[in-house]
């Protein structure tokens, strides 16, 4: 079998997103694949859609389903399991692809001999293929044959791994799977699998629907959240540091866990709980520093965070609660000239 499409699926039915979804697969111009979908304990009528997905088309549609949620990464692995596919590609159950999409990323790999293929994406606020506002998904410097520099950028900046086929040998060989039982799975997977990859391509194109909706896990921060990313950073860490990649890779590699685990997390936080605590951002920092001590001279850190942004963590690097107070001040301020 040329390509397994590995669908996770929570609570997704309502509005008709996960049909949506569904039929942009079953509706792919090539023949050779197979759809699994995999339903994470849904609690609304997502399995019975799935069901009948299954029951329409058998030789194509295969559901499996379990009791307990085991989040995005956990269902991405089960669907790895039983995946039968040359190839391998992922799809949130919310968004939807162009009838070509899988189609011009594998004859693109056959056209290249690369072993992971992408495009970009169309953000979007109702279902249509209409192209919407375009998102470039990796750039042109990170594609070819993936040599150090090329693997630094990758590191750097994986990109989505929804608008990615990957080759299913380098996966199996090399034991690659997903965080499971937390929110921001592909924020450790990303980097991390991309240095198993000897050849990226990309076509030029926004063939992958971005569906933006209230919904979205994007839309909403909590703390538990946030808990969510400081761990997929720290496994990030570990689990390049276990695989042997921090000797080529440690200024790229540390900079990643830092920018996750703290950079992001901590003006997410700040910006997006409505009750943030002194605490939960002490947190933060002392376990950047107890992995990265000096991050703050890490060329990556001086390059790509902000200026402003490095100013708040110098100061909470002095004080807390002055950050803590200093950053409310201004939010006041912020929204007050809004």
């Amino acid at each position: 079998m040329r390509l397994s499409i590995i669908v996770p699926v929570y609570n997704m039915a309502a509005d008709g997103k996960l049909e949506y979804c569904l039929n942009s697969l079953i509706n792919q111009t090539i023949s050779d694949y197979e759809i699994i979908a995999v339903d994470d304990a849904s609690t609304d009528n997502s399995l019975e859609i799935l069901k009948k997905y299954e029951e329409k088309y058998p030789e194509r549609f295969r559901v499996i389903h379990y009791e307990v949620n085991k989040r995005q990464g956990g269902a991405k692995n089960e669907g790895l399991k039983v995946a039968k596919g040359e190839w391998i590609g992922f799809i949130d159950s919310d968004d939807w692809v162009a009838p070509d999409y899988y189609e011009r990323l594998l004859t693109k790999a056959q056209e290249t001999g690369a072993d992971m293929v992408g495009c970009d994406y169309s953000l979007v606020n109702s279902h249509t293929m209409e192209v919407g506002q375009v998102v470039p998904i990796n750039s042109l410097e990170q594609t070819g044959v993936l040599d150090l520099e090329k693997h630094k950028l990758l590191v750097m900046r994986p990109g989505s791994m929804v608008v990615k086929i990957y080759k299913h040998e380098v996966i199996r060989e090399n034991h690659l799977c997903f965080p499971e039982g937390i929110f921001y799975e592909d924020n450790c997977a990303g980097p991390l699998w991309s240095l198993y990859f000897k050849h990226f391509e990309k076509v030029e194109e926004p063939l992958y629907f971005y569906y933006q909706h209230q919904a979205s896990t994007v839309h909403h921060i909590t703390e538990a959240k946030c808990h969510d990313r400081m761990t997929a950073a720290s496994l990030l860490y570990e689990e390049c540091k276990k695989r042997g990649f921090l000797e080529n890779y440690r200024k790229e590699i540390e900079y990643r866990f830092v920018e996750l685990y703290y950079v992001i997390t901590l003006f997410s936080y700040m910006t997006g709980v409505e009750k943030p605590r002194i605490s939960f951002i002490k947190k933060l920092r002392l376990g950047a520093v107890k992995i990265t001590p000096e991050f703050e001279k890490n060329p990556y850190y001086l390059k790509e965070t902000g200026s402003e942004e490095q100013k708040f963590i110098a100061l909470q690097g002095k004080s807390d609660a002055a950050f803590f107070g200093y950053y409310r001040l201004k939010q006041l301020v912020w929204k007050l000239r809004k």
